[in-house]
């Protein structure tokens, strides 16, 4: 089958997806850039060319895909709704209960960063935009008078904690907590940060 010639944008983007399909599938330290090539049927050497080593492609497909979730994010908190719905949207799909995806891969990527430098940059950098975008959103609440929260960067520090230790459990240790259990904690924390009964979290808008 003939290939579809790609711009250099478009092949590194490629081997992005790749890298990360396949680091979800074999983990940091068993994945090699040989499984990407074949993944995408071209040669190791191409995939070098790119990105000249194996820790330098891992690190910037974690890039990649914290890009991904850090739009998706965005996305949610600039809802035309609510400080407290557009929270609620957040931490739900933040949390492996609802529609997010990939904690394994996120799983991995901390366990490796502690051994690779330029990785653990890369996660250092999501987890600070990550409480960035959710102090925010809290600021513009308390500011709007919809809850009071004396400290929004404390209470997003303290809720993406629990959000990333619930996110170990599920992933690794399979029957520990229940995905239902894990969700009513995560809303619960939500309620307690934002002093409101846990209620308001479902209650219609007006």
């Amino acid at each position: 089958m003939t290939r579809v010639r790609l711009n250099v944008a478009e092949r590194r983007e490629e081997m992005l997806r790749a890298a990360v399909e396949q680091i979800g599938m074999r983990g940091v330290a068993a994945v090699r850039v040989s499984d990407v090539a074949s993944a995408l049927g071209v040669s190791n050497a191409l995939v070098l060319y790119h990105f000249s080593t194996k820790e330098k492609l891992v690190a910037a497909a974690f890039a990649h895909a914290a890009e991904g979730d850090l739009a998706h994010l965005r996305r949610l908190l600039g809802r035309r709704t609510t400080a407290v719905r557009r929270l609620r949207s957040a931490v739900r799909w933040y949390a492996p209960t609802g529609r997010a995806e990939g904690w394994r891969l996120w799983v991995e990527g901390w366990a490796a960063a502690l051994r690779e430098p330029a990785l653990r940059e890369v996660t250092r950098d999501l987890d600070r935009r990550w409480k960035a975008a959710i102090t925010e959103v809290i600021a513009q609440g308390v500011a709007a008078g919809e809850f009071r929260c004396p400290d929004p960067a404390a209470s997003a520090l303290r809720l993406t904690a629990l959000l990333d230790g619930l996110a170990v459990q599920l992933t690794s240790y399979d029957g520990a907590v229940s995905r239902a259990r894990a969700r009513a904690w995560a809303d619960e924390a939500l309620a307690r940060e934002l002093g409101l009964d846990p209620k308001a979290l479902t209650a219609p808008e007006r």
